[in-house]
This record gives structure tokens, C-alpha cells and sequence, in this order.
């Protein structure tokens, strides 16, 4: 292992020192927690009675009290396919729990919306809040106060962030993250991406575009493209999180299933009362949040954790920001190519060397904290290795010196690109985030008439009126946090992506987030301040030029500054009812801004 980077040495200072007061406070929180009654055999008779009477297997074990109990908090439903495989695996778990001298409980169950379903449509409005949600009902779930460790199971966009967020909140125990895998590779992202665009154009028929959605999403399983569940999956591996290697094992393999058991086996390990105590609140530190950011754009990662990763870091005392990002970025070389980065899926990846063969690379140049506290026993080198099932027995493999496809992952010494995947923009629209690992060169820069809108239902209505053929900057305003939740704007990459193969020169920019697979078409998202409350992207008018530069990190209207600041604010629309939006009015009033991580939940908290 190399000496670390000197910028990412630097970065890491500088969110040590912000983080200094929160993380101290945190960590005190942590103290207090293990010392004050977290110890099961305190809690009165009856209240015990009550936590054991659903369970009769394992109710002496339980009352004898001198086991780790383990808390299962699941987000299986059969309609998300990633969490589908978790159907059978609590029934599992409480066996391998057996095995190792513990018990396991179901501790509660959280939401988990499917993207892939809303998008486009009223629920995205959810979509964001909804981590929230998932973060609220698993401190609810670990609120018994009758567990000494947590297995968290999840996978997908705003599932994994919400676990952590509320896991963190009981920071004194031990737990491990729980994927399942991506599902077998099915019709080639890029000709789903092919069939979608023709179906924009109206070459081809409903029937077609469903037979392509159903070819390429077609068992039980993650989405194979490396969107923000898959980014998930990494980041878990660089923070120490996983079983070594778990990321991108398929569901319903012997290798799968041997992971989860040793998940946990490991679990029962690392508990208070032997002498490998490792709590998840000092595993996840100012270095591990830092690694989670650098694999983020080492990998060309979703845009999503640009507001998940500030928001997980607050749960745990840390601050991390855009600015941490940027820097990182310029020193952090882009090292695979996964669709829509590629053509190449997770599969394909994990194939080619994937998770470990990254880790392994980052570490060998001094660009990743190996020094960090993980679930794994021998740190962030145990990561760089590859598991396997040799005998009926799990073993972690050292990975060639070469990639098994240099057209997926590279060395450090032959990248893709010298500098990561993301751009952080300013200017006199705000602040906002941009995607360029997979957007050409010569389109880093788009310079074009302003086309606004307030919903991305007006844009489809538009590109099919023929309005947009022709150079210009998508404006999609009052999409932010407060404003409607901050949905999803992927059903907007077809449309745009037809103009761009037509020759034009476009762009779009949004207070609004895009989904984690978007691809080609530059976006200046998450804009900051939003629209809402007098944000500056609410001064753009039809026909301004606009400046994306994501080569000197410009997001700028070109008006004259007098003309700019004397302009009023557009008027946001009203609020929307109906699909349950109304509900959640408490937390879009109280979120913050995207780059603090857009929770309400944290920002009431005093996070």
C-alpha cells in the first residue's frame, strides 16, 4: 500500500475539522448508549416476556440471556426484484445465528419503493422522502433495546441510505449490510437504452418497448445497470460494511448464500462482550466517508449519493460537501466502464474483476484510507480480494495482476480517465452537480436558449410537438426537496437523448434530481438554492442563454447582472394532492438543501 494521496489527505482534513464538534458529540451519544441500559437483561420481566413470545425456537436461548441477540431489519417486498431474494433469508439467518451461539429476531421491517416502477409518475414525488421514512422506521425497529448487534438488509437507492441513517443513530452496535445480488444479465442495457429512444420517436410500438423492459428486467435481482443501488453496493465495500466481496454475487447461489452466512457468523464476533467489539458508529468515520465518495467516482457512480453520502455522513457526526467532492475528483481516476458509463453491465463487471479489483488498485496508489475500521478482521485489505465457495467452504482469493476485460476495469496505470466522474458547478443560476463520465468530451460544454418548464410531463409534451429540435438548455424548475420532493427525472433521458442524436447541442438543468443511470446528455442537477423559496434558477426566462461548463465548473445564465437580480422569481405551482402526497407535507417543508443531504429528518434532529 502506497502513502495516501496528499489532496486526499487534505480533503480528509478538511471534513475532520468541520466534523470536529458533531463527531465528538456523536461519539459521547455512542458512549452513553452502550453504558445506560442497552444491556438486555436490565429491561423488566414483562417487558421481556413480551419481546421472546413471538419466538418459540429460540426462547430459552433468549431468556438465558448471555447470547448476542440480533436484530434483522428487512426491506423484502416481492414487488422491488432486488429485495425479492430476501423472501426466505430471516428464517435463514436466525439458523446461521444458531450456528454461531446467537439468536436472531426480526426486529421490524422498512419501505422500499421500486424507481423503476414511479418513475414518471405521481409516487416519484415519494421517492426521496421515502429515506427518510426507511431511516425513521429502523430506528423504530432497533428501539427495543433488546438487541445487541443488527443485520440490515437492503439494496436499493434509498434503501441503503435510510438504513444507515437511522442505524447509525444506535452507532454503539455492531452490524453488517446484507445485499442480495444482481439479477443474470438479460437484454443488453444499451439496447433497452436503443428501444426506448426509437419508442420517443414513435418507431416503435408499446408492445416493443415492453417486450425490451421485460427482457432486460427479468428475475429476482438488483437492476444490472450501475445505477445509485449498485453505487450503493460499492460504497458499502469501501466503508467496511459487507461481508468482503458481497456486492455483486447473484441471488440464489451457493456463494451468495455462504456470504450471507458469514455475515452472520461475523456478526457474532464483533459484539461488546468479546475482543473484537466493533460498532458500526466507529466504522463509519470521517476516512470511511471519504472512501465511500472516492469509489463513488473511481467507478463513475450515481449522482444520488451526492445527496445520500452528506446525509448517511450526518447521521454519524460527519460533514462532508460538494466542494469534498470536486476535489476528489480531480485526483481520482475513472477505472471501469458499467453502463451507462459503458456497455458493460454489473455482471460483466464483477466478472472482469469488480469491487475487489477496484479496492485493490485504489489502495496499491495511495488513494484509498486503508486504515479504516471495518466488519472484516483484516481491514480494507480483506476488500481487495475476491470470495469463492471452494469445498462447501467460503475463501477469499488474491485477483490477477491484470483485469479480465480492460474494456470494464483498468490499473491504475492505464485509466479510462485521469480524473473521476463528477463536476461540481457554480454561478449565478446556483449550485448544482454534473455526471461527465459518461457525456463526450466536446459535450462538457453546451451553450444555448433556455426552454423552461415546471414539470417534466410538459417536456415529453414539447419534444413530441417538435418545440425542442433545435440547440437549447432544458430548464425543469420547482423539482427540488421542498418544492415536490425531489423526484426522479429519468423519464426525461429518452427525449433528450433523441435531440442529441439528432445533432443538437442540449443540456438540462434542475433543481430536481436525474436517476442514477443517467448517461449521455449533460445534466447540471440538484440546483441549490432550489426553485422554491426564491432560488436563483427561478429567474431564468424563455430564451435566455445558458451556460453549462462543466470545464471550468460554470452554471451561469448570461444576462445582464442588473437585469438578473432585479428579475422576480417565478411563482411555484401548487402543491399537488392525491397518491398520498399530501402526507408528507411535513418533511418537503422541512428538508434542507441537497448539498446538506435534503432531510427533514436530520435538519429537525439538529443533525
Amino acid at each position: 500500500m502506497s502513502r495516501l494521496n496528499t489532496e486526499i489527505a487534505a480533503v480528509t482534513d478538511r471534513v475532520i475539522e468541520r466534523s470536529r464538534e458533531k463527531r465528538a458529540a456523536y461519539l459521547e451519544l455512542l458512549r452513553r448508549e452502550r453504558e445506560s441500559g442497552a444491556d438486555r437483561p436490565k429491561l423488566g420481566c414483562a417487558n421481556l416476556a413480551h419481546a421472546y413470545a413471538g419466538t418459540d425456537e429460540q426462547r430459552d436461548r433468549l431468556r438465558d440471556g448471555r447470547a448476542m441477540n440480533i436484530g434483522i431489519v428487512t426491506a423484502y417486498n416481492d414487488m422491488l426484484s432486488a429485495h425479492a431474494t430476501y423472501y426466505r433469508y430471516p428464517e435463514q439467518m436466525k439458523i446461521w445465528a444458531l450456528e454461531a451461539g446467537t439468536t436472531a429476531q426480526v426486529a421490524g421491517g422498512v419501505p422500499a419503493m421500486c424507481d423503476g416502477v414511479t418513475q414518471g409518475y405521481a409516487g416519484m414525488e415519494l421517492s426521496l422522502l421515502s429515506r427518510d421514512t426507511i431511516a425513521l422506521s429502523t430506528a423504530v425497529a432497533l428501539s427495543h433495546r433488546t438487541f445487541e448487534g443488527a443485520a440490515l438488509l437492503g439494496i436499493c437507492d434509498k434503501i441503503v441510505p435510510g438504513l444507515l441513517i437511522g442505524a447509525l443513530r444506535f452507532g454503539h452496535l455492531p452490524m453488517v449490510l446484507i445485499p442480495g445480488g444482481p439479477m443474470r444479465s438479460g437484454l443488453a442495457n444499451k439496447d433497452k437504452a436503443r428501444v426506448r429512444e426509437l419508442y420517443a420517436e414513435g418507431k416503435a410500438s408499446r408492445e416493443e418497448l415492453l417486450d425490451a423492459e421485460i427482457a432486460a428486467y427479468h428475475g429476482k435481482g438488483t437492476c444490472t445497470f450501475y445505477g445509485t443501488a449498485n453505487s450503493n453496493q460499492m460504497m458499502m465495500e469501501a466503508m467496511g460494511l459487507h461481508v468482503p466481496g458481497a456486492a455483486f454475487a447473484n441471488p440464489q447461489t451457493k456463494l451468495r448464500q455462504e456470504l450471507t452466512r458469514r455475515a452472520m457468523h461475523r456478526l457474532a464476533e464483533i459484539g461488546w462482550d468479546g475482543n473484537d467489539y466493533r460498532p458500526i458508529g466507529h466504522c463509519v468515520d470521517e476516512k470511511a466517508i471519504v472512501n465511500a465518495a472516492i469509489v463513488l467516482l473511481a467507478t463513475g457512480g450515481s449522482t444520488n449519493h451526492l445527496i445520500h453520502l452528506p446525509a448517511i455522513a450526518r447521521s454519524a457526526g460527519v460533514t462532508i460537501d460538494w466542494d469534498d467532492f470536486d476535489r476528489l475528483s480531480r485526483v481520482i481516476p475513472l477505472l471501469t466502464r458499467v453502463y451507462p458509463n459503458g456497455s458493460a453491465d454489473v455482471n460483466g463487471f464483477e466478472d472482469a474483476g469488480g469491487p475487489p479489483f477496484v479496492i485493490r488498485e485504489l489502495l496499491k496508489g495511495g488513494l484509498l484510507h486503508g486504515d479504516i475500521l471495518t466488519i472484516a478482521a483484516g481491514g480494507m485489505a480483506d476488500y481487495a480480494r475476491k470470495p469463492d465457495v471452494e469445498d462447501d467452504r467460503l475463501v477469499w482469493r488474491d485477483l490477477p495482476a491484470k483485469s479480465g476485460d480492460d474494456t470494464i476495469i483498468r490499473t491504475l496505470d492505464a485509466p479510462f480517465s485521469p480524473e473521476g466522474g463528477f463536476r461540481i458547478l457554480k454561478g449565478n443560476i446556483g449550485r448544482a452537480c454534473i455526471k461527465v463520465s459518461a457525456v463526450e468530451r466536446e459535450r462538457w460544454v453546451i451553450e444555448a436558449p433556455a426552454r423552461v418548464f415546471e414539470d417534466q410531463l410538459a417536456v415529453q409534451q414539447a419534444f413530441r410537438a417538435g418545440e425542442l429540435d433545435r440547440d437549447v438548455v432544458v430548464v425543469v424548475r420547482f423539482q427540488g426537496p421542498r418544492a415536490n420532493g425531489m423526484p426522479e427525472l429519468h423519464k426525461l433521458t429518452p427525449p433528450l437523448g433523441v435531440l442529441q442524436n439528432r445533432g443538437y447541442r442540449v443540456a438540462l438543468v434542475t433543481d430536481g434530481r436525474m436517476s442514477g443511470a443517467s448517461g449521455k446528455v449533460p445534466c447540471a442537477i440538484h440546483v441549490s438554492p432550489e426553485a422554491l423559496g426564491g432560488g436563483d434558477i427561478a429567474r431564468i426566462r424563455d430564451g435566455d442563454i445558458v451556460r453549462v461548463d462543466a470545464e471550468t465548473g460554470m452554471l451561469e445564465a448570461l444576462v445582464d447582472a442588473a437585469e438578473w437580480n432585479a428579475r422576480k422569481p417565478a411563482e411555484a405551482p401548487p402543491v399537488l394532492a392525491g397518491t398520498g402526497r399530501e402526507l408528507f407535507g411535513l418533511m418537503r417543508a422541512g428538508a434542507d438543501e441537497a448539498e446538506l443531504g435534503a432531510s427533514a429528518v436530520l435538519a429537525a434532529g439538529g443533525l
